[in-house]
């Protein structure tokens, strides 16, 4: 029995329904894998820097001292309850699509129409699709009036495709392979919208075989790029944890065997183990990467995933889509020509007034059209006459319909028939494809061939073109077809998707930055040319979307290192296109809002969607949303991410270089029997508040003056260059060798014990807050530690005065310290310890200034 016979039968009954229900299983994708709460909080143990932290803090707790193993657990703490509550909102992928794919289905069963829920729609299940439906499963047509469907979440097109029932008979090998896309196929897509027309359509793949499961499952199986900022904070902190392993390890055997006080020798390691662990990577990390965050936010970009901000200012390639990203994803007229040839282009930004032979042929092309529009393109003729038209015409009344003579498969073209208030006769206006509306009205050879010659101008800006007609008769004897009406050719409407404002700007930006822009779309090479060219990307030519099939591996890593415009692509050939970019060593963006999007969004190393048009799957694939569709903001994001690395560079930069000083100071007594510096609740002070308060200066500076004028930093570079770990190194060791000075000369001096390690603590601290001055930027330039503009300094610098004073003069504070009075002479030698590290460090920088450079 033919599908047509089946569409006539009366469906499905519902014992049948049930039981292919039972067998395919509910019309959604598979449930994803969902994470325990108890599941995550172990993966987060696993992290190594969190690790530490926790840790740190049982030893602490161990050896009985309270207080330190409280502040460790509970930063630990509060960084293991953020990671869960970000992790439990990232993977939603799934969800969305489950949503997108059960729309209500109206069926036939048992020979009656009923609505039932998406998810319960079965294989063989016969559709009934009208006007603003959206369709519930993959299915082939078998009867169907001038049908058009909007297949954009799918293709990326901005236009719907007409669609025609299957041909009866229809060969089967026609109807095994079939995609989404094109005009006057017989399939019609789960999660597409019909946006003209009705029809009856045969169920023929539902949940996970569908169209758009497909697309769920290939993205079930992909994997997020992991943030390489992660990983490589995580690899410097496991040296560190083996540095510092190995020399707490050689300090304990050698004091315990030169002095043999072995408890003495166990706490003096743990001091010294515990000052090499960098505690403070942690806590910068997650501050910078929430900062910024909140930073990108005020300017209306969403981030899902906080890293992924770092990784966006080293990106190489920006892969953005055509509809909804660099265009508006919303029709509009952009050029009416007469039959002559004469034309009047309308540019959105500047309006002009209409004559009026051009505003008869908009208001044709509106009369051809469904008096409540869904398709794009009569929305968008609607639209301009409407605010075109004069107040007095406005006012005079409404024209009534008569008639409506539907597109056909051998006529590309449909004619409204009206009855014009204060007129007699009968008006009949026809809109379509070119070449149909020559046929209706019988243009000559050299008409025709005028005709074609401004079709192929308009086409190659860019248009979708489209040929009005008009005719006027007597009576209501109407014809039996659109041949039968005397009309007469009015001219030509071009339809656009115009550009985003900003787009060029943003594209020019993206350049000048090192940045390579590539479109992927699913519209064709002559539209992708024409928005390519007006967005100002560099077009050397264009590859289809069939090439990218035929080519192997090797091949695409060949094409993709070159072409800026790919056309007529398919979603698993975005996916190639990106992986291919990626295994040529590119730092890959993609930029999209369609379900379509999802899978390259997700394989990209960041994925950016557009929030306002773009799909729940997009956005649920990606790591930044832009909420206001705003294709500038990628350039807005893009120079927020380097200014973050340089930042978190020169945090890291100073927390190396405090931990040399601090190390020293414990390792020192140990090594020449001298009173003990730093034990456990002065390093705790110094690593929990001391350091990361004073860090939050750097994630506050504002960005160096090349930011957007310098290329994306390498694919491998690593977050610590060795000239970066020399100045650090540098610091420490001057910083370190003047603090053990001053502290050993007081102690010849016949200072006591507790006064002698409150004035090196204090120098330590003083020192600190030097390095922090001289790392503000990697520039020769003296002034720039004091003058360079920074709200976020003086209020830190007030709260760590604060905090010192507190640790000095209120009493338990100090005893916990065990810190001895404090003279005012020896605030100015801590002091002058302070100016003489930044003098000679500011002297120094010019020489490293050129490799410090980002």
């Amino acid at each position: 029995m033919s599908k047509a016979e089946r569409g006539i039968s009366g469906g499905l009954s519902e014992t049948e329904a049930r039981l292919r229900l039972q067998q395919d299983g509910y019309n959604e994708l598979p449930r994803a894998e969902r994470r325990t709460p108890l599941r995550i909080v172990l993966e987060v143990l696993r992290e190594p820097m969190l690790a530490l932290l926790l840790c740190g803090g049982l030893v602490y707790l161990l050896l009985g001292d309270l207080r330190e193993a409280l502040l460790l657990l509970a930063f630990g703490g509060i960084s293991v309850v953020i990671t869960i509550v970000q992790e439990t909102r990232t993977e939603r992928v799934l969800e969305a699509l489950r949503e997108l794919t059960s729309p209500r289905a109206l069926v036939v069963r048992d020979g009656e129409r009923r609505r039932i829920a998406g998810r319960e729609v079965v294989r063989g299940d016969l559709l009934v699709l009208a006007e603003g439906d959206r369709v519930p499963a993959d299915a082939v047509l078998v009867s169907a009036h001038d049908l058009a469907v909007d297949e954009s979440l799918l293709t990326g097109e901005s236009v719907p495709v007409r669609k025609q029932a299957v041909k009866t008979p229809t060969p089967e090998a026609a109807l095994a392979e079939h995609r989404p896309g094109g005009d006057d196929q017989p399939f019609v897509y789960s999660g597409s919208l019909v946006v003209r027309g009705e029809g009856l359509a045969e169920v023929e793949a539902t949940g996970p075989r569908s169209e758009i499961g497909k697309i769920g499952l290939s993205l079930h199986g992909l994997q997020a790029e992991p943030p390489r900022l992660q990983q490589q904070t995580a690899r410097l902190v496991r040296l560190c944890f083996l540095g510092g392993a190995v020399i707490s390890l050689a300090a304990v055997l050698l004091y315990g065997t030169l002095r043999g006080d072995w408890l003495q020798a166990l706490l003096g390691g743990i001091a010294i183990g515990m000052s090499m662990l960098p505690e403070e990577f942690a806590v910068v990390l997650t501050v910078f990467m929430a900062m910024g965050a909140w930073r990108i936010s005020k300017a209306r970009v969403l981030t899902r995933r906080a890293a992924a901000i770092e990784v966006l200012g080293s990106a190489t390639v920006l892969c953005t889509d055509k509809t909804g990203t660099l265009t508006q994803n919303r029709m509009s007229v952009a050029e009416l020509r007469l039959r002559d040839g004469t034309s009047m282009s309308l540019a959105s930004s500047q309006p002009a007034p209409v004559g009026a032979e051009f505003f008869e042929l908009a208001r044709c092309s509106v009369l051809a059209s469904s008096p409540q529009p869904f398709d794009p393109m009569e929305k968008a003729l609607h639209t301009f006459v409407q605010a075109k038209l004069p107040k007095d015409q406005e006012a005079s009344g409404a024209p009534t319909l008569i008639r409506t003579y539907g597109l056909r498969p051998e006529l590309l073209a449909m004619t409204q028939v009206w009855r014009l208030p204060h007129r007699q006769d009968i008006f009949a206006s026809a809109k379509g494809a070119p070449e149909a509306i020559a046929r209706l009205c019988k243009l000559d050879g050299a008409q025709q061939e005028a005709m074609r010659d401004s079709v192929a101008a308009m086409a190659k800006n860019g248009l979708r073109v489209l040929g009005v007609a008009a005719a006027t008769c007597d009576g209501e004897n109407l014809p039996t077809s659109q041949e039968g009406f005397s009309f007469r050719f009015l001219g030509l409407v071009g339809l656009a998707d115009p550009l985003r404002p900003g787009v060029p700007e943003a594209v020019a930006e993206c350049r000048s930055a090192g940045i390579r822009v590539v479109m992927i779309t699913g519209d064709y090479p002559a539209t992708a040319m024409a928005i390519a060219a007006q967005a100002g990307l560099d077009v050397k030519e264009v590859v289809t979307g069939a090439q990218v099939k035929l080519a192997n591996e090797s091949e695409l890593e060949v094409l993709v290192r070159n072409v800026n415009v790919f056309a007529r692509v398919l979603p698993e050939q975005k996916l190639r296109i990106v992986q291919a970019m990626k295994r040529n060593g590119e730092i890959v963006a993609m930029t999209g809002d369609g379900v379509n999007d999802a899978p390259s969004l997700k394989a990209a190393h960041i994925g950016v969607a557009m929030g306002g048009r773009g799909t729940d799957v997009a956005r649920e694939a990606s790591s930044i949303v832009l909420l206001d569709d705003d294709f500038g903001s990628i350039v807005a994001s893009v120079r927020l991410g380097r200014r973050i690395y340089d930042n978190l560079r020169k945090a890291m930069a100073f927390i190396f270089a405090v931990h040399v000083p601090i190390a020293g100071l414990a390792l020192l007594p140990l090594v020449f029997g001298l009173p003990v510096i730093l034990g456990p609740v002065h390093i705790a002070f110094l690593e929990l508040i001391i350091d990361p308060v004073c860090s939050l200066v750097f994630e506050a500076e504002r960005e160096e003056r090349d930011v957007m004028a310098r290329p994306p930093r390498r694919a491998d570079a690593e977050l610590f260059s060795w000239a970066l770990v020399g100045w650090s190194v540098l610091q420490g060791v001057l910083a370190f060798a003047l603090i053990a000075a001053i502290f050993i000369v007081a102690l010849r001096s016949g200072v006591p014990p507790d006064e002698a390690r409150t004035l090196a603590f204090i120098a330590l601290v003083v020192c600190i807050v030097t390095l922090v001055l001289v790392n503000r930027s990697f520039s020769a330039s003296f002034l720039s530690a004091f003058f360079r503009p920074n709200p976020a300094l003086l209020w830190i610098f007030l709260a760590i005065a604060l905090v010192l004073a507190a640790a000095l003069f209120w009493p338990p504070a100090s005893s916990l310290f065990r810190f001895g009075p404090l003279h005012l002479d020896d605030l100015i030698v801590t002091f002058g310890a302070g100016l003489l590290v930044l003098t000679v460090l500011e002297l120094l920088k010019p020489i490293w200034a050129r490799r410090l450079r980002f």
